[in-house]
């Protein structure tokens, strides 16, 4: 099965139902997109399939083949991507870190879909759990870059 993630092409064998996460972190190496609850739950998996926020471990692999898909490893090659990371530091939104990943994406793809989201969008699209509880700066992070307060 051939897979194109973050600009490039791999040639990957799985059974076509096996999770998209799996793939990436076991068969690719690429071990920035965590695994949380294996249930679409906490968002920890996300990735980016053609733009979209998608929670990879409930993805099956053949679903996604002739798409882009973009992990946490490629985020910064995109300028919003960028954009997000920066102001996730400059507001030092993360604590443990293992939820950011897939807040990073969930945040990009927002920003991408929508450049100047609302509060009420802020809220419906960052969804995403985090264990540490840091809904208050990552929520900011959003509403800076949305201002474009941020870098």
């Amino acid at each position: 099965m051939e897979l194109r993630i973050n600009q490039k092409t791999y040639q990957v064998e799985a059974d076509a139902d096996t999770p998209l996460l799996w793939v990436i972190r076991d068969d690719l190496g690429l071990t920035g997109t965590k695994y949380g609850c294996g249930l679409a739950q906490c968002g920890a998996c996300s990735v980016l399939v053609d733009g979209n926020v998608v929670r990879s471990c409930v993805t099956p692999v053949a679903g996604v083949v002739g798409r882009e898909i973009t992990t946490i490893e490629a985020i910064e090659d995109d300028e919003v991507g960028k954009r997000v990371v920066a102001t996730w530091v400059e507001h030092q939104v993360a604590q443990c870190g293992y939820c950011q990943s897939g807040q990073v994406m969930a945040a990009t793809a927002l920003l991408k879909h929508t450049p100047a989201p609302s509060k009420a969008q802020i809220d419906a699209a960052m969804i995403n759990l985090c264990r540490c509880g840091t809904y208050n700066a990552i929520h900011a992070a959003v509403d800076a870059l949305a201002k474009q307060e941020s870098v």
